[in-house]
């Protein structure tokens, strides 16, 4: 989990005269956010955790993970939606799929801003750590939060409206396996229900990706819905260290899986933070055209 430097560096960015700015330039934050202005920085902090927009968006999109899993289940599928060992969403050949069965049906997601949105940690860091990620705050929090965490509209629906018909949700999270009780405590102080490692809860270990915790759950359920706020909780191959952002955006829309979005994988919107941060710069935003505007009216 990452601070914000996404929006807030575009509204600074934006402001500056020179198109030599770039995304490393933010300014500081404040030891303590007490004006409109300088809250403005965070607004997609903002959008996210405190606008009617942000409320809607999650909920139309578990509406839509709804519809397509109830449409699904009527029919057995012979294919998952999680990606077969060794394949992958870059490049131009198609991918392929692990097998159903005769596997019981469930719906795999992420746990944090999908799940649950962690206001008070981001909250503490904003205040007490110019906005960065502070792990032993995340650390904390992963062990004592439960209670505290809000449930992120439409979550606790979606999970009821699938366990009505069958399909079991099932979490996959890089919360960290030191702390299991306290994410199994979170997730039911939510509102989400009892998870149990191993079986419905997936924990990350060390630094590993999501895709081997992927492969083991689908040897077990036919998974026939995905939900995250990153490409991470689709495919590790989305973050790839050495894919650029338009690399990673044209894998997203146009790769052999771009099919996928609304027909089985599901992404919330998450504007606060996330992999891509990590290289993006000012002209991969706006690009790099020249457009001047005519005379007065500037």
């Amino acid at each position: 989990m990452k601070l914000p430097i996404g929006l807030a560096g575009l509204l600074l960015a934006t402001a500056a005269s020179s198109a030599q700015v770039t995304l490393s330039q933010v300014q500081p934050v404040p030891q303590t956010v007490t004006s409109a202005e300088e809250l403005n920085r965070y607004a997609a902090d903002q959008w996210l955790y405190g606008s009617a927009e942000g409320s809607v968006a999650t909920r139309q999109a578990f509406g839509a993970l709804i519809d397509h899993a109830l449409r699904v289940a009527r029919h057995r599928p012979r294919w998952s939606v999680v990606l077969a060992t060794g394949s992958s969403p870059l490049g131009t050949r198609g991918v392929s799929f692990v097998p159903c069965g005769a596997k019981p049906m469930a719906a795999v997601f992420d746990a944090d801003e999908t799940l649950i949105w962690n206001i008070p940690p981001r909250r503490d860091n904003v205040l007490h750590n110019n906005a960065k990620f502070d792990p032993r705050v995340w650390n904390a929090w992963e062990r004592t939060g439960a209670g505290y965490a809000t449930p992120i509209p439409g979550a606790a629906e979606t999970f009821a409206a699938l366990r009505r018909v069958g399909i079991t949700p099932i979490v996959n999270t890089n919360r960290s396996a030191d702390n299991p009780e306290g994410t199994i405590a979170t997730l039911k102080a939510a509102g989400l229900g009892h998870f149990a490692v191993g079986r419905t809860l997936f924990l990350q270990h060390g630094h590993e990706g999501k895709d081997a915790r992927r492969v083991a759950i689908s040897a077990r359920y036919c998974v026939i819905a995905m939900a995250g706020d990153q490409l991470g909780d689709f495919s590790d191959a989305f973050n790839a260290p050495d894919l650029t952002p338009a690399q990673r955006r044209a894998a997203a829309i146009t790769g052999p899986a771009s099919r996928l979005w609304g027909r089985g994988w599901f992404l919330l919107a998450n504007p606060s933070y996330g992999p891509w941060q990590a290289k993006l710069r000012f002209e991969d935003i706006y690009g790099t055209d020249q457009w001047v505007p005519p005379k007065g009216a500037q």
